[in-house]
């Protein structure tokens, strides 16, 4: 009769399985909502710092800047009109970071020559008719592959600019360069001699080249060489 029917206590366990499945479940995702919101936290903060990176070396590349202020061109005495060496006086802008010449390259590119030179030292030696060389014998000479620095005023040294009011004499060998010529190895130095050159390499009156100076901070300043048409009784002229 309906009177006597009773209810088993199946119905209370059965709710009891299904709030424990619940409660694991809901367990699971909270596990996996924070792995997930973990590496999102670390991922932001790789890209963060990654863009903070390439925010400062951008900085560095727009604000650094090397200025020549002056070039002149040393004429070879043993050749008919040719400059054999180029001394570029650069300064650092205001407003850049210090600047490591020892660090900075330089992309040299003519009608028939393009190299790129790396800081060799401080010693220029001998080039032409004028010597350059503060301190002959020391390693390190302007080649077809390097390039040598000398401090001229101010109070940095011969491989940095660190004021404003810092002047350095970059000095390329411009016939070395467009004869590839290395220097004398035999004396394990970088320099190179006048008996190494037949005198009519370098750049010719009217010929011109590119100058490219290339910092530690990948900022550049583009120089554009160009030499007279003539020369006369001249020893060195403006480029």
């Amino acid at each position: 009769m309906l009177g006597n029917t009773t209810i088993t206590s199946d119905t209370d366990s059965d709710r009891g399985q299904v709030g424990i499945g619940t409660l694991i479940i809901f367990i699971a995702m909270v596990l996996v909502a924070a792995i997930a919101a973990g590496v999102l936290i670390n991922t932001a903060g790789v890209l963060q710092s990654q863009a903070s990176d390439t925010g400062s070396e951008t900085q560095e590349a727009v604000a650094n800047q090397i200025e020549v202020v002056h070039a002149s061109g040393n004429v070879s005495e043993s050749g008919d009109g040719y400059v054999d060496s180029i001394n570029l006086t650069v300064m650092k802008s205001a407003g850049s970071n210090a600047i490591d010449l020892s660090a900075m390259t330089l992309q040299y590119t003519s009608d028939t020559t393009d190299q790129t030179l790396v800081h060799g030292g401080n010693d220029v030696g001998v080039i032409g008719s004028v010597d350059y060389s503060a301190t002959a014998g020391t390693l390190g000479n302007a080649n077809d592959s390097q390039f040598v620095t000398n401090s001229i005023a101010g109070d940095g040294g011969d491989d940095e600019l660190i004021y404003t009011d810092d002047r350095v004499t970059v000095t390329l060998h411009i016939g070395a360069i467009e004869a590839g010529i290395a220097g004398d190895t035999s004396l394990n130095t970088g320099m190179v001699t006048e008996a190494d050159l037949n005198g009519d390499e370098g750049l010719e009156g009217g010929d011109s080249a590119t100058i490219k100076l290339v910092d530690q901070s990948g900022a550049q300043f583009s120089y554009g060489v160009s030499v007279p048409s003539t020369f006369g009784d001249k020893k060195v002229v403006s480029v």
